[in-house]
C-alpha cells in the first residue's frame, strides 16, 4: 500500500483556547470529512477529521485559498503551526 503523503495547505493564525477552536488561513481548499495534520512546536503533531467548519460564523461543507475557517480541534495550537492534508 502507498504512503499518501501529506499536503501544506495553510496555517493556524489564532486560536481560542476557551472553546478549542482554531483559525486557519487556507492556501489550499479544504471540504468537510477531509482530514488534516497539525504540527507545530517541540510536542504538537495530531492528526484529525474536519468534522466541521466555519466562515464569519456561519457553517460551510467547503472553503477555497486564500479564506480564514474556523475548526474545533482535538489539541492545544499556536499561531503559526502548520496544517496539512492527509
Amino acid at each position: 500500500m502507498a504512503v499518501k503523503k501529506a499536503k501544506s495547505i495553510g496555517e493556524i493564525t489564532h486560536y481560542f483556547d476557551e472553546i478549542k477552536v482554531a483559525v486557519i488561513k487556507l492556501g489550499a481548499p479544504l471540504k468537510a470529512g477531509q482530514k488534516i495534520r497539525i504540527t507545530g512546536g517541540k510536542e504538537t503533531d495530531f492528526e484529525q477529521e474536519i468534522k466541521s467548519m466555519q466562515i464569519d460564523h456561519k457553517l460551510v461543507k467547503s472553503a477555497k485559498r486564500g479564506q480564514e475557517i474556523g475548526i474545533k480541534v482535538n489539541e492545544k495550537v499556536r499561531d503559526g503551526y502548520k496544517v496539512w492534508k492527509i
